[in-house]
């Protein structure tokens, strides 16, 4: 929580920027938010809550400016010179490297469980394409702990980018009841239960019925796994050939149903169309600047392209900005605005 790079998850984006709205969702607080909830589910399944506080606080770390518009800009500006940008990846580099506390190493003082659980918790990656990432144990699941990580982030932003996206008067009650069946279970609920309350009351309290509903099924259906696999220790966790963590199948279903209804509803919403052509114009942009232009680099970026390709270089550079930053940047060097 000391960590610069945390720090700077105030000013990056969510879903809104703070040019569309300054209410909203940040990286901050969205991880602030998954950090809440994955504790509670740790301390329900009898987990480990201090390596689940800090995965949860850690999850989005790596994760460049403009949200996942940016994430795809950089990643795209990557593959031009045969390279590529993974957050988790990124994640790991800034607490191995990137960020100087103290004297006698590189980087933070993290556990190997945290640091295995920053590139473990959301994807599989394999030891042939990362022969890099050896010593973290590819061919075996994480713990528990980091299993949590994904669905627990999950849950966090679904039900915050529904919260966000009603306030945003860019999703009506009407259109999420129509399009997420669970939502619609329980808006029915409350009507009933509150049938003078305003409306916005009644969002909120359908709205805290799927957030329990969704935590309530995670943690009853991974203990029933975790019996059912009879996992009793952290080395047979490991050793299953598939993660014990997870939601009933019907629960599943309901959760896809949900987020494909905020893909096609939200995330691509022509009010948010221009802010994300903004992310990719801006970082393609200043990433062919600083490629044919490196001595506008700052110091420390072009000592490292002494040794490192010049594209990892400015790639870390771009990742690290918040988004009022990268605006800055972006009108010295583009003459953007």
């Amino acid at each position: 929580m000391h960590a610069r790079a945390f720090r700077r998850l105030e000013a990056k984006t969510q879903v809104f920027t703070q040019r569309y709205s300054d209410h909203f969702r940040n990286r901050l607080t969205h991880t602030i938010e998954v950090t809440q909830i994955s504790r509670t589910i740790a301390a329900q399944l009898g987990l480990n809550a201090d390596l689940v506080e800090a995965l949860a606080l850690v999850h989005d770390i790596g994760h460049p400016p403009f949200g996942h518009a940016g994430e795809k800009a950089l990643d795209a500006a990557m593959r031009e010179h045969g390279f590529s940008f993974d957050h988790n990846l990124h994640a790991l580099r800034i607490v191995e490297d990137f960020e100087l506390r103290y004297a006698a190493f590189r980087g933070l003082n993290l556990t190997f469980e945290v640091r295995e659980g920053i590139i473990k918790h959301s994807h599989d990656y394999s030891a042939d394409q990362h022969p890099e990432l050896a010593e973290y144990l590819l061919d075996m699941r994480p713990p528990l702990e980091a299993q949590l990580i994904d669905l627990t982030d999950e849950i966090g932003y679904n039900t915050a980018d529904l919260d966000d996206g009603y306030e945003a008067h860019l999703l009506t009650v009407d259109q999420i009841a129509g399009g997420v069946s669970v939502f619609d279970e329980s808006f029915r609920e409350v009507r009933v239960l509150y049938p003078d309350a305003p409306e916005k009351l009644q969002f909120n309290e359908a709205l805290k019925r799927v957030f329990n509903f969704l935590v309530t099924d995670l943690i009853t259906h991974t203990r029933q796994r975790l019996e059912k696999a009879e996992a009793h220790s952290v080395d047979a966790i490991r050793r299953h050939p598939e993660r014990l963590a997870a939601f009933s199948a019907a629960v599943a279903q309901q959760r896809k149903q949900l987020k494909d209804f905020l893909h096609e509803n939200l995330y691509f919403s022509p009010a948010l169309e221009g802010e994300k052509e903004d992310a990719e114009r801006i970082i393609g942009e200043l990433f062919a600047h600083w490629m044919e232009e490196p001595d506008d680099l700052p110091r420390a970026y072009r000592e490292k392209s002494a040794h490192d390709p010049l594209p990892r270089v400015i790639c870390d550079y771009i990742a690290g900005m918040t988004d009022p930053f990268i605006y800055q940047q972006y009108e010295k060097y583009c003459g953007g605005s």
